[in-house]
């Protein structure tokens, strides 16, 4: 994938500065240009009695949405553009401007209501994670307070498929418009009780995703790669399994079950989020390049 427009979605409270912190990142170390939306509720189209004067509740939407912007300018300066776009939901307002702005990524924060340092799924994520036209990235909670420098490395969750086959030839681009290293991984999930019977099939499954990282990471030419295997009894274990840089970025297909040329999030790639300790990128899920 190409990063040349970044389009970060931001409101007044420090779950905006989140995403704003990350998209900020994005867009310094890609050169890329960065836009930051805010997105309000539509004025009323049906008239009512009792409603305010149509004309005056669109000029308090529109100050409402010039000082939400003030707040972005004075964090990021004159280095960015600023838009207003209405819409009644966040998310699909974004996935509207994406759209119509030709972005490459749109960067948010997270829910309010999660630990810090994760990252938690609001109703904007829900509705950009279901159906956004272009990636969908996310800042754990906290992450605009002391954010890294650069991004240092991509860690793509992979898992030998037709989605993920796709997703990793848009994450080694992703990596080299970065320069950065790419790590590929896999999840090994155990699971619960480990019966002898069990620890066999345990080892044949690591010595596979060994296998299928190995081809995988040797298509690679564009970019520096490893694989590594993540074990664990679940998608948390297997990810405290390794470590994480503070400048990770872990990218994510979307699921085969999803629409072409949309993020779709599938049940793995949920939990992974969830438990990430880093930001997240989902990508779209496109159509395979015959070769």
């Amino acid at each position: 994938m190409k990063l040349a427009k970044v389009l970060a979605g931001f409101i007044t409270e420090p779950r905006g500065r989140d995403g704003l912190a990350l998209a900020e990142l994005l867009a310094k170390q890609a050169e890329a240009e960065l836009t930051v939306a805010t997105v309000q509720p539509p004025p009323w189209t049906t008239p009512g009695p009792g409603r305010t004067d149509e004309s005056a509740w669109l000029a308090f939407l529109r100050e409402e949405a010039e000082a939400t912007l003030d707040q972005a300018r004075a964090v990021v300066g004159s280095d960015a553009s600023f838009v207003a776009h209405f819409q009644k939901g966040s998310g699909r307002g974004l996935g509207e401007l994406a759209r119509k702005q030709e972005a490459d990524v749109v960067v948010i924060g997270s829910a309010p209501r999660g630990a810090r340092g994760r990252i938690s799924l609001g109703s904007t994520a829900d509705q950009l994670l279901h159906s956004s036209p272009v990636p969908v990235a996310l800042a754990p909670k906290g992450y605009g307070e002391a954010p890294p420098t650069a991004i240092e490395r991509l860690t793509f969750a992979y898992r030998r498929g037709t989605s993920c086959d796709t997703g990793l030839t848009a994450a080694a681009q992703l990596a080299a418009a970065l320069d950065v290293p790419l790590r590929l991984v896999t999840l090994v999930v155990s699971g619960g009780r480990r019966a002898k019977i069990h620890e066999e099939m345990l080892l044949r499954l690591r010595e596979q995703a060994a296998a299928d990282l190995k081809m995988a990471a040797r298509g690679q030419r564009r970019v520096q790669v490893d694989v590594e295997v993540l074990d664990g009894r679940n998608v948390v274990g297997a990810m405290a399994a390794t470590s994480w840089l503070p400048g990770e970025l872990i990218v994510c297909a979307s699921s085969d079950a999803g629409p072409l040329r949309r993020v779709f999030l599938g049940d793995i790639s949920i939990k992974i989020v969830r438990a990430a300790p880093v930001p997240v990128m989902i990508l779209t899920r496109e159509p395979v390049t015959k070769r």
